[in-house]
């Protein structure tokens, strides 16, 4: 297998979706992973900085909703809810909220280390290549 050209990279559908049933809501919903664009701001809604620079808190309002409003998509995979109606999707149920956020934190790569990743809590990779055999 040949190295990747940046044209090969760019042009790949790379992003993973999935419909699933809602019965609360009486059908079902698309869940598209979140890009890497879309992700890093989803952790970062998540941070309060302070004067400082650095993370001083961790925000927890409404994160399953902001999380649901970036991955929650119509058949033409266009957003269903923006930013600013985050509200309105963090007033439905929890339990749903919780159990479609699973499939939206599993497609985009984002594990239960998250948060303390966005806030700067976590330990740090280790830099440097590695080999396999």
């Amino acid at each position: 297998m040949g190295l990747l050209s940046k044209t090969q990279i760019t042009d790949v559908d790379d992003r993973q979706w999935e419909d699933v049933p809602v019965p609360e809501w009486g059908g079902e919903v698309r869940i598209l992973g979140m890009s890497g664009t879309d992700r890093n701001a989803y952790q970062a809604a998540m941070v309060t900085l302070g004067s400082n620079g650095k993370p001083q808190s961790v925000n927890l309002n409404d994160q399953l909703a902001k999380l649901l409003a970036k991955c929650l998509v119509d058949e033409d995979f266009q957003r269903l809810f923006t930013d600013k109606e985050v509200r309105d999707l963090g007033r439905k149920n929890g339990a749903v909220l919780e159990r479609l956020s699973t499939v939206a934190q599993r497609l985009s790569g984002i594990g239960k280390d998250a948060v303390e990743t966005a806030a700067g809590n976590s330990e740090a990779a280790p830099s440097g290549s590695s080999t396999t055999d």
